[in-house]
């Protein structure tokens, strides 16, 4: 319903647009002016827009607009002045010595980045995000290290891996299995096994005789892990006097692994990654807090 667009409203002193419902008036309540000019601002950039930049999708393509500005092209470009950043930082993990990367704080620095990165897409599956490790996968933060824990060990470990086939340098020993080759019988590997807690500080079965179990150790085990059972580093061999045990001390687990041994392998991380990677690699590693 139209009625008379003079007509002021009593309570607000303010004319009304003619219109009304039901008795009821509508106020002639126009917009504020900067609201108005700041509306018509966003109309006129959104014009600029359409033509400078691409805007208008069109059958198989789109309008490229005046500046052929992109957001892949921009993207692309950012990824190559990281690639390029990244390259001549790399240049000096390419040149120095993993010592030498050590030593040097800005070396340093980088290369705990790029090995932690190269860890994460690595080597977590196996060690855990934090080196923790897993039943059969090694613990990288307890120092316990059958093949040495310093840098260059580490390194050498990484690049050619334990028992990796197609190196020829890679780490190589192998437990008998002695039960399953007939070597002990199942009351011998069970004694022996008990005796090998025993000088983990751990305690044997009830009933077991234990000092048969030394007597079995000393003929069949001492060559590679040593009278003492701390094990030997250029063998490979375990330290069993650690409290560290990658399979497991519990008197099941020492049962199996002596009985059908165990032999497991790492890759050769050197015919997968480059030099500065490997390098990086092992400078975190050794900053897990196990290295020796």
């Amino acid at each position: 319903m139209t009625t008379d667009p003079n007509h002021v409203d009593k309570v607000s002193g303010q004319t009304t647009t003619g219109h009304e419902w039901d008795g009821i008036r509508e106020l002639n309540t126009p917009l504020p002016r900067w609201w108005l000019w700041l509306f018509y601002l966003c109309i006129a950039f959104a014009f600029v827009y359409w033509i400078f930049y691409p805007a208008w999708p069109l059958a198989s393509s789109f309008t490229p607009g005046i500046l052929g500005h992109t957001n892949r092209a921009a993207v692309l470009a950012d990824v190559a002045a990281g690639q390029a950043a990244r390259a001549q930082a790399a240049a000096g993990l390419e040149k120095a010595s993993i010592t030498e990367i050590a030593g040097d704080p800005k070396l340093l620095e980088l290369a705990l980045a790029q090995g932690k990165a190269a860890f994460g897409d690595n080597c977590t599956p196996c060690h855990g995000s934090g080196g923790q490790g897993q039943k059969g996968y090694p613990n990288l933060t307890a120092g316990r290290w059958l093949w040495g824990g310093t840098l260059d060990q580490i390194q050498t470990t990484i690049t050619h891996g334990i028992r990796a086939p197609g190196d020829p340098d890679t780490h190589t020993s192998a437990m008998p299995a002695f039960g399953k080759d007939g070597i002990l019988k199942p009351e011998e590997i069970r004694q022996v096994a008990n005796y090998v807690r025993t000088i983990d500080g751990l305690e044997p079965e009830q009933g077991v005789d234990v000092a048969a179990g030394k007597k079995i150790f000393a003929d069949n085990c001492v060559a590679c892990h040593g009278e003492d059972g701390k094990g030997n580093l250029d063998m490979g061999s375990a330290n069993l006097t650690t409290k560290v045990w990658l399979y497991g001390n519990d008197i099941n687990d020492l049962v199996y692994t002596i009985t059908n041994a165990r032999n497991s392998t790492m890759p050769a991380w050197g015919k997968r990654l480059d030099p500065e990677t490997i390098k990086s690699l092992a400078v975190y590693v050794h900053s897990l807090g196990g290295g020796n």
